[in-house]
């Protein structure tokens, strides 16, 4: 993500954000995404922010790299003890490096031209049967929530169309919705998919 407003929003919440409750929902999502996962998987947390998904991870007895572009969500999840570095989702260059790829509601910060790219950068950094988790908000085009964060929207059968084309198969989804950091209640949606 290169947008500077949505940087600048979660590098001034840092504290706000981490108080924002998980809804049993994704936490169902974490614990399914684990169980699909053999033991000392590697995981990368592509937008990791302050790190708690990727703790949680790693107390599951995972190796987790993690990458984030706020300065400050790096620091977070290192003192969670995440190895966690700046990055950003060009930064995915690996090949068949992971066991497991979590995006939770990370790539919903790049624009609709760019989603394509970074989805085959993902499939190409997974090791074959690697498991992805997408989480993305439901919706159409592109906007600026009331933070002045980038999004783009996307209805289900986009992103099933999207992760097909980058070679991702048995796709799986659950929808919800929840209160995000701007206060809305936003409809989203939780996808599995295997490379």
């Amino acid at each position: 993500m290169t947008d500077k407003t949505t940087l600048d929003v979660y590098s001034k919440r840092v504290d706000e954000y981490v108080s924002v409750p998980v809804t049993g929902t994704q936490a169902e999502a974490l614990a399914g995404f684990l169980e699909k996962l053999p033991p000392q998987s590697h995981i990368l947390d592509l937008g990791c922010g302050p790190g708690l998904h990727a703790a949680e991870m790693m107390e599951a007895g995972h190796r987790v790299s993690a990458i984030d572009a706020t300065p400050e969500f790096v620091s977070a999840a290192k003192a969670l003890g995440v190895d966690a570095r700046m990055g950003r989702f060009d930064d995915v260059i690996e090949q068949a490096a992971y066991d497991a790829v979590w995006a939770s509601f990370s790539l919903l910060h790049v624009p609709r031209t760019e989603f394509p790219h970074h989805v085959a950068a993902v499939h190409r950094a997974l090791r074959p049967g690697g498991v992805l988790f997408l989480g993305m908000k439901l919706g159409q085009g592109e906007e600026r929530d009331a933070l002045g964060r980038f999004y783009s929207y996307y209805s289900e059968e986009e992103l099933r169309e999207r992760l097909a084309q980058a070679g991702f198969t048995a796709i799986e989804a659950v929808r919800g919705t929840g209160k995000g950091l701007a206060g809305t209640d936003d409809p989203y949606i939780l996808m599995t998919a295997y490379a």
